[in-house]
């Protein structure tokens, strides 16, 4: 009886600062309470939303649209608690003639389960012309357009985010050196 209470005293004195060095190392890497958090419904996304731009090709004989180019759209919500999600992301149907894209997006699902999307970026993810395979940042295509201004469409009270345009290049970009 005291070998088992001995074990048990030892077991307790190993695991918990054990409990502590991996409950403070993981406090910076976003699994904590998001002090930022929202405080009002109003500044969640609505529980349908679209986003819609156009993407070009850019190369020596000008620029054009951009048939079949992927969107990808990736965002991140709060928990029940207050806690941030991980990123999700959601693909563009390809772009048509024009190069537009539509993309709906629901999160009737997410809602259910208690998790709100905050916020929203937008970022070019595959180019379907082999002539124009090179993403550019121009309209943020490569860092990531925020969904910011929208428009709310109709009696439905849709809301329509519109970002880019974006444009793929026939050439690789060239990087500016940093000074830094």
């Amino acid at each position: 009886m005291a070998m088992g209470n001995r074990c048990s005293l030892l077991l307790t004195l190993y695991l918990f600062p054990l409990t502590v060095i991996v409950g403070a190392s993981a406090t910076g890497y976003g699994y904590g309470p998001n002090p930022n958090s929202y405080d009002s419904k109003n500044k969640f996304f609505p529980e349908v939303f679209s986003v819609q731009g156009v993407v070009y090709c850019k190369s020596a004989s000008g620029v054009i649209p951009h048939k079949g180019s992927v969107v990808r759209i990736t965002c991140l919500g709060l928990d029940k608690d207050g806690y941030e999600t991980a990123p999700f992301s959601v693909l563009s149907r390809p772009t048509d003639a024009n190069g537009y894209f539509l993309a709906k997006l629901s999160s009737e699902l997410l809602e259910a389960d208690g998790f709100r999307i905050t916020q929203c970026k937008t970022f070019l993810h595959s180019s379907k012309l082999k002539a124009c395979p090179f993403a550019t940042n121009i309209g943020s295509g490569l860092s990531g357009a925020p969904l910011s201004a929208y428009r709310t469409l109709g009696s439905s009270k849709l809301r329509l985010y519109s970002v880019g345009p974006f444009v793929y290049d026939s050439t690789p970009q060239q990087k500016t050196p940093s000074h830094y």
